[in-house]
């Protein structure tokens, strides 16, 4: 678990200085000048990110199924060098697949206004200035978001339906304690992410909603992050004890 905690933390670390310095720009000075090639650059690897962390989200699910419903195999099936190839594999589909959809986005040409309504670089707002055919750009995304996003999304959720028919399975209350505590903060971190990009799909990209896109933008690129290191610490006893510590002084002090 901790092997693709820490590729998930690269990929959130991707997410966020990929975004959040030149948002952070932005609010300081009411907007910012990009190039265009600085633009495609950030699309690419934000595109990039999130499939991979939809990838890595997966890998981990399947990680949580075998270790709660498989446990006597797990060590034998998620053996050298396979976690590895996984790991591989998410990075490799965010990097390849970014680029064919940035590639097809090049051939679009952008003749509107030289100013998008975003914090950062993103698809709907370059495509809403394009003035050619973007349908090729629309469809190779419809096709990445169902193939990467829906397939995945229904494994994640057919492994949870199986970990939770294993967690209700088993006799003892403890057992189950510990089984809901082994899945508990992959299975907080999913629904953080995919709830908030699922959101952010249905929000028309125009009109008075455009402002909601950005606040849901916003909470996928930089909260989302921020928010992953903190659940999985929380799991960590040596945090826990140092949060007891820590509140046990506070206490101490408030009444002296």
């Amino acid at each position: 678990m901790y092997f693709f905690l820490s590729h998930l933390s690269a990929c959130d670390i991707l997410i966020s200085t990929n975004v959040v310095p030149n948002t952070l720009y932005i609010l300081l000075n009411n907007s910012t000048y990009m190039s265009v090639q600085g633009c495609f650059v950030q699309l690419y690897f934000f595109g990039s990110s999130a499939i991979i962390e939809n990838c890595l989200l997966s890998v981990m699910s399947y990680d949580q199924y075998l270790a709660i419903c498989d446990p006597l195999h797990y060590a034998s099936i998620m053996a050298f060098p396979l976690h590895y190839y996984l790991a591989i594999w998410s990075w490799s589909m965010g990097f390849v697949i970014a680029i064919i959809t940035n590639f097809l986005l090049l051939q679009v040409r952008l003749c509107g206004p030289n100013v998008i309504d975003h914090f950062f670089c993103d698809l709907s707002p370059l495509l809403g200035i394009s003035c050619s055919d973007s349908s090729a750009v629309q469809i190779a995304v419809s096709v990445v978001a169902g193939v990467i996003g829906l397939l995945q999304l229904l494994f994640v959720l057919v492994t949870y339906i199986c970990i939770f028919k294993a967690i209700f399975q088993i006799s003892t209350t403890a057992g189950r304690k510990r089984a809901f505590s082994t899945c508990g903060a992959h299975l907080s971190v999913v629904c953080t992410y995919y709830g908030s990009l699922i959101s952010l799909n249905l929000v028309p990209s125009k009109g008075y909603s455009s402002n909601l896109k950005k606040a849901l933008s916003v909470l996928n690129t930089v909260l989302t992050p921020l928010f992953n290191p903190i659940i999985y610490s929380l799991r960590n006893k040596e945090l826990q004890e140092a949060l007891r510590q820590l509140t046990f002084l506070r206490k101490h002090f408030k009444k002296s």
